[in-house]
């Protein structure tokens, strides 16, 4: 089997397309709401409706995107024409969200981010189907997911820098909304170029059965994907229900206005950036679900401090920190091992499912957004909390802003890192699973008379029938 580490440089032009394409989602979701509410005067309930409504749709658009991923092959590659198709439609979506007047509506809030969604969705599930088929080894891949969490971090600091940039020169705070959006629209063009020039996309040669629903239902009751979901539903909804709420925390617990509270929220990526390389070599020594156990159980700890840390800037700065820590590494490390099980599902069923994959995986993280904003806002809602009157707000509705912005994301955390503890598809696993599809795929090649496809240093990618696969049977 091929080993082949690409170089940094590679992966890093590669990653750079995920600087706009994830950083997107956290103005949208921290940022947007709470301007909203605040700034153009539409109701919490308003609020909360669109994006409970945005993600329906959602759950249904991205396993159907992922099956046509499936199938469809292209001259240019299966899944690079999906991210590039997607960047305009991202960028169309994002101007009409982020340069909103007062006096939208509900509906045009839901109307544009479905837009928007649909881009990002292209963009995204592109470029993780991408990477595992250019990255068929255990460690490579999460190396590759690594830099592209890295990456999205590097994003994230300097969108959310801006408001704090553009505050400090006497701009408003709806101004720097708005510079956030320019600023993912503008990158969004020339990252994508060189992505494309950055990491070729392996040929596929499939084995000539399309994927069809048949096998997405068949692939989402096996137990390793469902707990791989879980696990990605628990480690998605908690730190987006932290965010979501943190800005009218610290504005009704303490005062603290959104450009400040921004600040604080800038050491939290700054601790996920130092901690994104730290997940892909703890999973090297010690297997990638262990070290996503250990960073659970980390986030979750510190999460709580957050609500019995000292009341002055530098206790919350040093908790904000520590508690960005783990963040990248479910990102990392769930990516990676579900590119693992599409090796796997490839092995036994003889269909290349990636696209479908990763539409669970994509899924999972929108069905937290969804749980994040739309059911916090429900309850805020329900206690009374008014998003406008700050310090004025009731004690009541204070307490369960803080314990919805503290506790229920630990135990998110805590419920995560025993569900993940239990996955068994080990590096020793894999490395079999691969054995035996490099053996299967040169059998298939060898058989159909045809010439190996280009492997550029990878393992060959393309599929075979299953019955020459031996059922794999469970250590």
């Amino acid at each position: 089997m091929a080993t082949e580490r690409h170089s940094n440089w590679r992966l890093a032009g590669f990653a750079s397309l995920s600087i706009p394409l994830t950083a997107m989602m956290l103005p949208v979701t921290l940022y947007l709401p709470n301007y909203y509410a605040t700034d153009l005067g539409v109701s919490l309930s308003g609020v909360m409706w669109a994006f409970a409504a945005m993600r329906i749709f959602d759950l249904a658009f991205d396993p159907a995107l992922g099956l046509i991923m499936d199938r469809v092959e292209t001259r240019f590659g299966r899944f690079r024409p999906w991210v590039v198709a997607g960047v305009p439609i991202a960028m169309v979506g994002l101007y009409m969200l982020f340069m909103a007047q007062p006096g939208i509506t509900p509906v045009y809030i839901l109307g544009w981010m479905i837009f928007a969604m649909i881009g990002q969705s292209m963009g995204q599930l592109g470029a993780m189907a991408w990477v595992a088929q250019a990255a068929p080894q255990y460690s490579e891949r999460t190396r590759v997911y690594g830099w592209m969490q890295a990456m999205t971090l590097i994003g994230m600091l300097v969108i959310l820098t801006l408001p704090v940039i553009v505050a400090k020169l006497g701009g408003s705070e709806a101004l720097g909304v708005q510079v956030m959006g320019w600023l993912v629209i503008g990158l969004l063009p020339p990252t994508v170029l060189l992505a494309l020039k950055s990491l070729p996309e392996p040929r596929v040669r499939s084995s000539g059965e399309v994927a069809g629903w048949q096998h997405y239902w068949a692939m989402i009751r096996r137990p390793n994907v469902l707990r791989l979901l879980g696990t990605d539903i628990l480690l998605g909804t908690a730190p987006t229900l932290a965010g979501t709420l943190l800005f009218f925390y610290y504005k009704a617990a303490y005062g603290i206005d959104r450009g400040e509270a921004a600040a604080f929220l800038l050491f939290y990526f700054v601790g996920g950036l130092v901690g994104a390389p730290i997940w892909p070599q703890l999973a090297k020594r010690i297997g990638k679900h262990r070290a996503l156990t250990t960073a659970a159980i980390i986030y979750a700890f510190f999460q709580v401090m957050v609500l019995v840390a000292p009341n002055n800037d530098g206790a919350r700065i040093g908790l904000m920190f520590l508690a960005g820590l783990p963040f990248g590494a479910g990102s990392i490390l769930l990516r990676s091992m579900m590119a693992d099980v599409r090796d796997e599902v490839r092995l036994e069923t003889g269909v290349d499912q990636s696209g479908m994959l990763f539409s669970l995986l994509s899924g999972t993280i929108k069905i937290g957004t969804t749980i994040a904003v739309s059911g916090s806002l429900a309850i805020l809602t329900a206690v009374g909390f008014d998003a406008k009157a700050g310090t004025a707000n009731s004690e009541q509705a204070v307490t369960v802003l803080g314990l919805l912005f503290t506790l229920a994301p630990a135990a998110m955390g805590l419920i995560a890192a025993w569900l993940i503890s239990g996955h068994k598809l080990d590096a020793t696993a894999h490395d079999e699973i691969r054995r035996r599809l490099d053996e299967r795929d040169g059998r298939e090649a060898e058989r159909a008379g045809a010439e190996p496809l280009p492997n550029v240093g990878l393992s060959p990618s393309w599929s075979a029938e299953a019955p020459d696969a031996e059922p794999l049977k469970p250590k």
